[in-house]
């Protein structure tokens, strides 16, 4: 199971990417796209076009990881560019897309959140 802490945020590309980027074109990506910090620490995420690849980007203390993911058959169901160039997600909301789970017909059940803290002044 993916877990992550609540601090970090999950940010999805909608629509293609070129997946020969690496490094350096997928944090140009991350700033002209998603128009975002790629050193925040959140993850990045960017599908191809035929859907079957994903590469996930994300700073941990002092270098990147890039995590890629080519699926063998059958498709993610990576969001369309219909609503704008990003996507926020979950945690459990990227693994089970990463699962093959078709997030527009699934419901989720009620579950207990912990309330965020605000920091103190």
């Amino acid at each position: 199971m993916l877990t992550l802490p609540p601090s970090v945020k999950i940010y999805l590309a909608r629509g293609v990417t070129d997946m020969r980027k690496s490094y350096d074109g997928l944090c140009h990506a991350v700033r002209s796209v998603l128009e975002a910090d790629p050193f925040s620490g959140h993850i990045f995420g960017f599908s191809n076009r035929g859907r079957n690849r994903v590469k996930l980007l994300v700073w941990d203390h002092g270098g990147f990881w890039l995590f890629c993911r080519r699926l063998e058959k059958g498709t993610f169901d990576w969001p369309g560019e219909d609503s704008g160039p990003r996507l926020e997600m979950t945690s459990r909301e990227l693994l089970a897309l990463l699962e093959g789970l078709d997030l527009s017909s699934a419901r989720w059940r009620k579950r207990y959140e912990r309330p965020v803290c605000a920091a103190p002044p």
